[in-house]
């Protein structure tokens, strides 16, 4: 005869009671694997999320549901497909309900997504900047998907990343400004701009060293010109890699950026 066997109930985020879909609809989260259209018990139209379209990775969400339930008995965490096959027996599966952590999901996610390869990962920044008419050359995504790839769980979240390389900062954020930007940093990033135009090679380390000598020769600590920078360059205090960033839009661009923040934050600025 034959012999079944299932994995333990999906409990509730919070362990108490049995998952629903109305627990993840009122916590924002998916449970379908596709978005869901459906009526209510009165007929009117109903809709839940899917893993798919909130953009979730299919062998991440193959990993997160594997451990719904059972566990390798090691602290391997991530699993190919075959791993996990081989990996599998009936014997570590837990008796006990499973409490359904979405943010464990999420840490999947963003493993698997940090894991591709940036040639992969790029076809999500060329799909976000074609969308906005946006021209990029293939270098230049390139490299600014392998610069945000470690900030991303989701991959719409490449744009999020990417934006300040392509739109400048209309704005600042008020608390950070508050708390990060001083005479001191401006009259460092004022300098700084001046001293830009002769800054050759443009890399990384040119952009940098160029900032040190301004900020050596003014006796202010570079560790209180760099939240300032990062404020001119991206109109808060996120971001990846400032020097990285500040060598990817380029000399110019920092420039009227500065130009920008100077004359937003301080008032007019002399060129």
């Amino acid at each position: 005869m034959p012999r079944f066997a299932h994995l333990p109930l999906l409990l509730k985020p919070d362990g108490n009671g049995k998952l629903s879909k109305r627990d993840a609809d009122l916590n924002g989260f998916p449970i379908f694997p596709l978005d869901w259209h459906g009526t209510d018990d009165q007929g009117n139209p109903t809709f839940s999320s899917g893993f798919r379209e909130a953009g979730y990775l299919p062998e991440a969400l193959v990993n997160f549901l594997a451990f719904q339930g059972w566990n390798p008995g090691t602290p391997q965490e991530l699993f190919s497909m075959d791993e996990l096959v081989e990996a599998f027996s009936i014997e570590r599966i837990g008796k006990s309900g499973t409490k359904f952590d979405i943010h464990k999901a999420k840490w999947f996610n963003q493993q698997y997504l940090r894991a591709k390869p940036d040639g992969e990962l790029v076809q999500y920044l060329e799909k976000a900047l074609a969308e906005r008419g946006i021209d990029c050359s293939p270098e230049k995504a390139l490299r600014i998907a392998a610069l945000t790839k470690e900030r991303i769980t989701f991959p719409r979240e490449v744009w999020t990343e990417a934006a300040l390389f392509f739109v400048r900062p209309s704005s600042y954020d008020p608390a950070v400004v508050a708390a990060k930007w001083t005479g001191e940093a401006a009259n460092v990033i004022g300098a700084y701009r001046d001293a830009l135009r002769g800054t050759e090679p443009w890399t990384a380390e040119t952009a940098k060293a160029t900032l040190q000598a301004v900020a050596d020769q003014t006796g202010v600590k570079m560790g209180k010109v760099l939240p300032a920078l990062r404020i001119v360059v991206t109109g808060g205090n996120a971001g990846p890699d400032l020097m990285q960033t500040i060598e990817i839009i380029g000399k110019e661009e920092l420039i009227i950026r500065i130009d920008h923040a100077l004359a937003t934050l301080n008032g007019p600025v002399a060129s």
